[in-house]
């Protein structure tokens, strides 16, 4: 069981990032950003081409993060001045973004067998595979969570949080919301990226459609995070957001284990994102059936 559950929970922190990413556009900023989906293999694809160049992993890293928030400021511009919806102006970065992911590569896959990676330097200390990246993963979550959470808390971050709370209130405050939009997208789509560039190492490979389905993957572990963890604050959504994302890796290996087809687990996470969102819908009517009685 603990073979099962360590490596399981080891991928789930990994993927938080990228769920704290999906947060801060759905919740946050109240926007469906589908950037994700191009800016997740945007960062692998760019950690990978600089990690067989020979490039530190923590710059490759570093720099993923950096591609991802430029393809999030794109989406922003497209959205806040050009107009076009944010829904569909996420749909064309995406699908720019697929074009630019194989440039950056070459190909349409990046193996990293035998190459130093983040992941090398635990295994140096004498973790093993697993452990190294549990500590990795842990380490990463509590150092980009523990920066969300500062952020937010300035002035900018209040600016952003109200810009999706309402956007009426805080322009009239005197607040440009089209920048606070862009800034949104852009640390969302940078911790989106760098979530890609973990995953690519951790994978050993980087390929050009491992961003299939990633906004329903974040979008299933903030519900799930939402639904058994709560929302009562900030940091308590951050951190729910977090188990969440755990909590969604050790359902998908669960029904693995239970022999559920590889194949079957898009639909699967599909079918699990709508009934957790349809959640308190069921809740209302249940609450005014007993209330009827």
């Amino acid at each position: 069981m603990i073979d099962l559950l360590l490596p399981t929970v080891s991928q789930g922190l990994l993927w938080s990032l990228m769920a704290l990413g999906v947060y801060l556009t759905y919740r946050v900023l109240d926007i469906a950003d589908l950037t994700v989906e191009g800016t997740f293999p945007l960062g692998a694809a760019v950690a990978a081409e600089m990690l067989v160049k020979g490039f530190n992993p923590v710059t490759a890293i570093l720099v993923a993060g950096v591609a991802g928030s430029l393809a999030g400021v794109v989406t922003g511009l497209l959205h806040t001045k050009l107009k076009i919806p944010a829904l569909l102006a996420g749909i064309l970065t995406m699908i720019a973004l697929y074009s630019i992911n194989l440039r950056v590569m070459g190909k349409a896959n990046l193996s990293l067998l035998r190459v130093d990676t983040v992941f090398s330097f635990a295994k140096n200390i004498g973790f093993n595979s697993t452990m190294s990246v549990l500590v990795v993963g842990a380490a990463s979550t509590l150092i980009f969570g523990l920066l969300i959470y500062w952020f937010f808390g300035t002035e900018i971050g209040a600016a952003i949080r109200a810009t999706g709370f309402n956007p009426q209130m805080i322009r009239a405050q005197g607040v440009n919301t089209n920048l606070t939009i862009v800034l949104g997208l852009l640390l969302s789509n940078a911790l989106v990226a760098i979530s890609g560039a973990f995953i690519a190492q951790s994978n050993g490979f980087a390929d050009v459609g491992m961003g299939v389905g990633t906004i329903v993957i974040g979008l299933a572990s903030v519900i799930i995070g939402e639904v058994l963890f709560g929302t009562r604050s900030f940091k308590n959504s951050l951190i729910s957001v977090v188990l969440g994302s755990v909590t969604y890796r050790i359902v998908i290996a669960a029904v693995l284990q239970m022999g559920m087809p590889p194949n079957d687990l898009k639909l699967f996470t599909a079918v699990l994102v709508a009934l957790a969102l349809a959640l308190p819908l069921f809740k209302s009517r249940i609450n005014a059936r007993k209330a009827a009685e």
